[in-house]
């Protein structure tokens, strides 16, 4: 009875601890933007004030759309990670299907072969990669980094859609079999929608380091109409560290999308986490 009355009052909680974690979590971000929006004297005689008819400047947004193409980074970075995503998430959710739903010799050992992925990362085979890319002529294309960035995310994407997989209904597909379905429509139409919630947890955790990483679009694509907005924004950023309007408004520009992204997937991340903790 005791425990029963607790639970809203540790669902309460639970809440309020979140709300305070994410307002921690968004207040540099929320720095960041108000002083991009206001003149330099502005941002080093108050930071933390809002911007108002007299310390409101977007002196900073001319600068980087004047002297960097960010409609072409930003162009770019949606490419890779959008094109990446969509690779990860239908490669990893067939091997997830067939590991887990085909008993055959060897199937723990190809899944824990997957899975080794999560252990060893990937940039320690950075050179490696870098010749495959120079003799397949994929060097400053964005199809390197889409290959690079698919073979990153696999490992995560098999290991968690692995165990979602394995909670489908036998009966569900059976029923799917009996009425004439192709294992890829039992695939496709049954199996797929179940998981949702845990492939958009899989798109979250591979989306923001897909997106930030700086590593391989300086390695593998760092020409001009290849760039990055995580790399374009790196390059500007050190070529007018000193014009704190400029810099702010360029770190700016490349956070907002990952923010808009992370509200689109963040209710079918959460579902995905508690679906988990559940099991």
């Amino acid at each position: 009875m005791n425990k029963a009355r607790s639970n809203p009052l540790n669902t309460a909680a639970m809440h309020v601890a979140l709300i305070t974690y994410t307002l921690i979590a968004l207040f540099p971000v929320f720095v960041i933007l108000i002083n991009s929006f206001k003149s330099r004297k502005a941002i080093f005689r108050d930071p933390l004030a809002l911007p108002n008819s007299e310390s409101f400047s977007l002196i900073g947004y001319q600068t980087v759309l004047k002297q960097g193409d960010f409609f072409l980074y930003f162009q770019n970075s949606f490419l890779v990670t959008v094109g990446s995503l969509f690779f990860i998430l239908l490669f990893g959710a067939m091997a997830a299907f067939a590991l887990s739903e085909y008993r055959f010799k060897g199937n723990t050992l190809m899944g824990l072969y997957l899975a080794l992925g999560i252990m060893i990362p990937i940039r320690i085979g950075t050179v490696a990669i870098l010749d495959m890319m120079v003799a397949t002529g994929l060097v400053n294309t964005l199809w390197a980094l889409i290959l690079v960035y698919t073979a990153q995310g696999l490992p995560l994407a098999v290991f968690i859609l692995s165990e979602f997989m394995r909670g489908v209904s036998d009966d569900l597909k059976n029923a799917g079999r009996i009425d004439g379905l192709s294992e890829y429509a039992i695939f496709f139409k049954l199996a797929l929608p179940l998981v949702r919630p845990a492939m958009a947890t899989v798109a979250v955790f591979n989306m923001i380091p897909i997106w930030n990483d700086l590593w391989f679009p300086l390695i593998l694509a760092p020409a001009e109409e290849t760039k990055t907005l995580t790399l374009g924004s790196q390059v500007f950023i050190g070529q007018f560290v000193t014009n704190w309007n400029a810099v702010l408004s360029a770190l700016s520009m490349a956070i907002i999308p990952v923010l808009v992204l992370y509200v689109i997937f963040s209710r079918q991340l959460i579902r995905g986490i508690t679906s988990g903790a559940v099991k």
